[in-house]
């Protein structure tokens, strides 16, 4: 029986490579949103090393960390040169490992300074203001 006969109308080839189309252009957009923002090193045995560090804590399964990294990469310019930025993946050991210690959670900012003495920390920053206040704690313009 051909889908006329059943009451329904044959989609054009056309309208079908639409639709594939439309679908390939969601998925590879979802996919780009969950990729890592600014690589951001992992090492955190570089804290308390002679410079102070700032670390986020990112969890994939939530959206928070990946907007408070977006945030430090707004700022990150302005400090590079006397902050370093670090990210605790909330994904492997050592980062599950800091945020229990720290008592933070996704988007976390936590400040150090050089020899490693934890020195302020915001729970999801929602301002480059507020990252600029803490970081200039460490490092003053």
């Amino acid at each position: 029986m051909s889908a006329e006969a059943n009451g329904g109308a044959r989609m054009p080839g056309w309208g079908k490579a639409l639709i594939t189309i439309a679908v390939l252009v969601a998925a590879a957009t979802l996919i780009w949103s969950q990729l890592p923002r600014g690589a951001f090193p992992t090492d955190l045995d570089r804290i308390g090393q002679g410079q102070p560090v700032v670390v986020v804590v990112r969890d994939i399964a939530y959206v928070t960390g990946a907007e408070v990294m977006d945030r430090l990469n707004q700022v990150r310019p302005d400090y590079a040169d006397r902050i370093e930025f670090m990210a605790a993946h909330h994904g492997r050991p050592e980062g599950q490992a800091f945020a229990r210690d720290h008592g933070v959670r996704d988007g976390a900012v936590v400040l150090f300074d050089a020899q490693g003495h934890r020195i302020g920390a915001l729970e999801a920053p929602e301002t480059e203001a507020e990252i600029r206040e803490l970081l200039d704690r460490a490092a003053p313009r």
